[in-house]
This record gives C-alpha cells, sequence and structure tokens, in this order.
C-alpha cells in the first residue's frame, strides 16, 4: 500500500531540496522524520511537513500499519522561476533568479 502527498511552488531551490531528500530515501519513517527534523537546511523543514501529510494520508487508509512505513521515493521537480532584477553599480542590472520546487513523497508499506 502506498501513501503519497505533494508540495508545490515551494519557494526553495530543487537542487538544494535534493541533496536534503538524498538523506532520507529508502529510510524508516520514524528515522527518516529524525534526521530531517535535525538538519538545519530550510528544505528539511519542508520536506519534514511533507512527509507529515504523508503520514496523515496513510492514516485514513484501512489496514496499513503507520510505524511500518518506509519512505520509497522523494522526487523533486523544479517549478516556475522568478525573475528579478537587482540594481549594480554605473546603471547596471543583473538577472535574479528564484527558484521554487514541487516536492513529492511517496510512502510503502515493507522493510528497507
Amino acid at each position: 500500500m502506498e501513501s503519497r502527498a505533494c508540495a508545490k511552488y515551494q519557494r526553495v531551490s530543487p537542487r538544494k531540496t535534493r541533496l536534503v531528500a538524498e538523506n532520507v530515501r529508502g529510510m524508516q519513517v520514524e528515522a527518516a522524520l529524525n534526521v530531517l527534523r535535525l538538519t538545519p537546511n530550510k528544505p528539511a523543514g519542508i520536506l519534514l511537513n511533507v512527509m507529515h501529510s504523508a503520514l496523515s494520508n496513510a492514516s485514513q487508509l484501512a489496514g496499513v500499519d503507520v510505524d511500518a512505513m518506509v519512505v520509497k521515493e522523494v522526487l523533486v521537480n523544479e517549478g516556475p522561476t522568478w525573475k528579478r532584477f537587482m540594481p549594480r553599480a554605473q546603471g547596471r542590472a543583473t538577472k535574479i533568479t528564484k527558484r521554487t520546487s514541487h516536492i513529492t513523497v511517496i510512502l510503502a508499506e515493507g522493510q528497507e
């Protein structure tokens, strides 16, 4: 049995989020939650919220043991990019790209 949760348009870079997601992929859910709680990055807090949402979705399913769930997959896709300009010296302007992410967490029952 699988459970999934998505968070779209999150204001965090996909590249930074993938680095944090690699740490929890394939782990038991309780261990993954502990790792995310102790990781001091912004993507860790967002992933923690998405994982809690996936756990809530799993608890709604009949006959699912929430304690035996494993992080099957963490997908981090790129969302739309906000384009801004910052004034620089001598009347110039440079482009600033503010990236967004679409984060999907898939939990499954079973062993690692």
